[in-house]
């Protein structure tokens, strides 16, 4: 290859396994669509602002398009001795159109463009995210409207604790990823401002109007601090960590979906287009979407890890560890791309087991709240309630028996006050029916409207 486009200093070639090991061309070439946004933008505003001829503005604008047309088309074989995709396409960018081609990087350096361009990226991306999030929302709320009236029991301890409807299981969820929704918006308009102008670190020499190629990229301003606007990859990190809660949510909701596909829950089943079997055993029905959703979320905490510990001790401003965050950051939104959309559709297709899900919440007493609250609204106090109810539920384990299955007479035994209403006042439907505090699953069908009418102005 030609001398290097900042070669000017030196006297010798690169040692080959330096340009290796310095080269990022491999990874950074997925943003060369990005990379051409902003230069035409650059070369736009230095054509308006005279300080290079309008004429070359408009050929250097007119090639880059071109190039992008080729690239896109698979007609272009990016070079590793070119380092990365910044100085590859403007090699290619010189090589079509000479010398005018050499005048785009009048007051501009690799570091605002390099900066610049993974904005530019990851914004497109986070959007792309954005999307995929409220599809999932929007399934989420279709399967909770179609089970106010589907009753499970609600764990603590992974212990069955009191009975639910399954509508407000999912809506758990769905405050979680709608969380999760927000939280990318925030990370994404914080993202949304323009670095290009800081120059190496200092700005420039040169009439540059950043607010003019801000605008036309779409960014809500431009970065303040010339130091800053190279060096920051807050944004970077606040997207990880944004995506590293997104597969949190995944996780979580997937190992209970492990659980309730077992043959213990048997809660759900997954379709067979989001199941595998065994090589064994003929039997097998295995969750393994829901499992590498599992295993890819410490994918992702690790990228945001090694983003933060690439960042932590670097001084002001550009250093070359900060090429670091691109694999990381890129293989975080990789992951979480191909996560959503099938966990999305794993839940859209998966059978739901009503009736496995009522006989779950009628055994393991999950209705022993209400028997105390029984007391108390007769006047008892809740912690003689509390004494007197679990007294009652050492009797029947004894019994392999239900608290509704013990006869009245017994169960005055236990308090007189006890009447023939108790056996309504402990059914499962009055349980969850009963509980409309705010928030509470006895108010799922308003919850589900509301969620339908958010989801509905997405």
């Amino acid at each position: 290859m030609e001398e290097k486009l900042w070669g000017g200093r030196f006297s010798a070639k690169t040692d080959k396994k330096v340009d290796d090991f310095n080269s990022s061309i491999r990874f950074d070439q997925r943003m060369y669509a990005s990379d051409i946004e902003g230069s035409i933008a650059h070369a736009t505003m230095l054509g308006k602002q005279g300080i290079i001829p309008k004429e070359d503005a408009e050929l250097i604008v007119k090639t880059l398009k071109e190039i992008k047309v080729d690239i896109d088309d698979g007609k272009v074989e990016f070079l590793i001795d070119a380092e990365d995709i910044h100085m590859n396409i403007e090699k290619i960018l010189t090589d079509r159109i000479g010398q005018v081609g050499k005048r785009l990087h009048t007051g501009r350096s690799r570091n605002d463009q390099v900066a610049l361009d993974i904005r530019l990226y990851l914004r497109d991306e986070g959007t792309e995210i954005k999307a995929m999030l409220k599809n999932l929302l929007k399934v989420l709320v279709k399967l909770a409207d179609e089970h106010t009236e589907t009753i499970m029991p609600g764990y603590t301890h992974l212990q069955k604790a009191q009975p639910i409807n399954f509508a407000h299981h999912l809506l758990a969820y769905y405050e979680m990823f709608k969380r999760d929704l927000g939280r990318l918006t925030d990370a994404l308009s914080r993202m949304n401002f323009s670095p290009l102008g800081s120059g190496a670190l200092a700005g420039t020499t040169y009439d540059l109007d950043r607010e003019f190629t801000a605008s036309l990229l779409g960014f809500d301003g431009v970065c303040e601090n010339s130091l800053d606007g190279v060096s920051d990859r807050d944004f970077a990190i606040e997207l990880a960590s944004s995506l590293s809660i997104i597969m949190m949510h995944l996780s979580r909701f997937s190992e209970e979906l492990i659980l309730w596909s077992s043959h213990e829950f048997s809660f759900v089943e997954m379709a067979d287009t989001h199941s595998t079997g065994s090589s064994i055993m003929p039997q097998k029905k295995n969750p393994d979407v829901a499992e590498l959703i599992r295993g890819k979320t410490g994918r992702v905490y690790g990228d945001l890890t090694t983003l933060l510990v690439m960042m932590k001790g670097i001084p002001l401003a550009y250093n070359k560890d900060m090429q670091e965050d691109k694999e990381a950051i890129f293989d975080a939104v990789d992951t979480v791309k191909l996560c959503l959309p099938v966990f999305t559709d794993m839940i859209d297709t998966m059978t739901v087991k009503k009736e496995n899900m009522e006989k779950g919440a009628s055994g393991g007493y999950t209705n022993a709240t209400d028997a105390a609250d029984y007391l108390v609204k007769k006047g008892m106090p809740f912690r003689d309630a509390h004494a007197v109810i679990g007294k009652m539920v050492a009797y029947a384990i004894t019994q392999s028996s239900a608290l509704d299955d013990i006869p009245l007479s017994v169960l005055k035994g236990f308090s007189e006050i006890i009447e023939e209403d108790f056996y309504e006042a402990i059914a499962l439907t009055t349980c969850v029916k009963e509980r409309k505090t705010l928030g509470a699953p006895g108010l799922a069908r308003s919850a589900v409207e509301k969620a339908k009418a958010f989801v509905e102005k997405l």
